[in-house]
């Protein structure tokens, strides 16, 4: 089990608690990853990556085991501590200005 932590603001979208576990089959990626919550969580859908492009939304991080996964291709390998469900995989919604 992959446990996923949600923007309260996607949360409050998707009804659920602060944290999700996904059961990921095949490789476990961060495409993986948010295809199974999109599968799951259908309202989710085009909130974390546009639906044209298939890219993630500018505003949208991704984070394991401390560092930032944002910028990493989607079908990087997510690192063991979160595949083995000890780390958890956190989507922040980050903020712009000054």
């Amino acid at each position: 089990m992959i446990r996923v932590i949600l923007p309260q603001h996607l949360r409050t979208l998707a009804q659920i608690g602060q944290e999700v576990e996904l059961s990921v089959e095949g490789a476990q990626t961060i495409h993986s990853v948010l295809d199974t919550l999109i599968l799951e969580y259908p309202m989710l859908r085009g909130t974390i990556v546009d639906q044209v492009n298939g890219q993630r939304r500018p505003y949208m991080r991704f984070f394991a085991c401390g560092e930032d996964l944002s910028l990493e291709p989607l079908d990087s390998l997510l690192p063991e501590a979160v595949t083995a469900g000890t780390q958890p995989f956190r989507i922040v919604g980050a903020m712009a200005g000054g």
